[in-house]
């Protein structure tokens, strides 16, 4: 076989698969934090607009109602990226991928 063609047929290979992504993959949400409750485990913007976190692996996820999480900087906030890995139904307040 020609080695164009492989090159085509493994690059159609790679685009079909870059189109599987799961739905339980991780969802990013971005914010600021003043470090109130210690180290940000994963947590995510629920649709009542109050961050939910979670302090570990298998812990619950408790709402912030102490403003310590905020969409907008702050003094005393620090900026954050957290990947919220799932499931992104079940949770309180929570849409599926929001």
């Amino acid at each position: 076989m020609n080695n164009n063609w492989k090159m085509i047929f493994g690059a159609s290979a790679l685009l079909v698969l870059a189109g599987c992504v799961s739905p339980d993959g991780p969802v990013y949400y971005d914010g600021y934090y003043d470090g109130y409750y210690g180290p940000l485990f994963e947590g995510y913007w629920g649709d009542d607009d109050f961050f939910y976190y979670s302090r570990g692996r298998g812990q619950p996820f408790v709402r912030d109602d102490g403003n310590h999480f905020r969409r907008a900087a702050a003094a005393g906030f620090r900026s954050f990226h957290n990947a919220h890995t799932g499931p992104h139904t079940g949770h309180p307040h929570e849409s599926a991928h929001r």
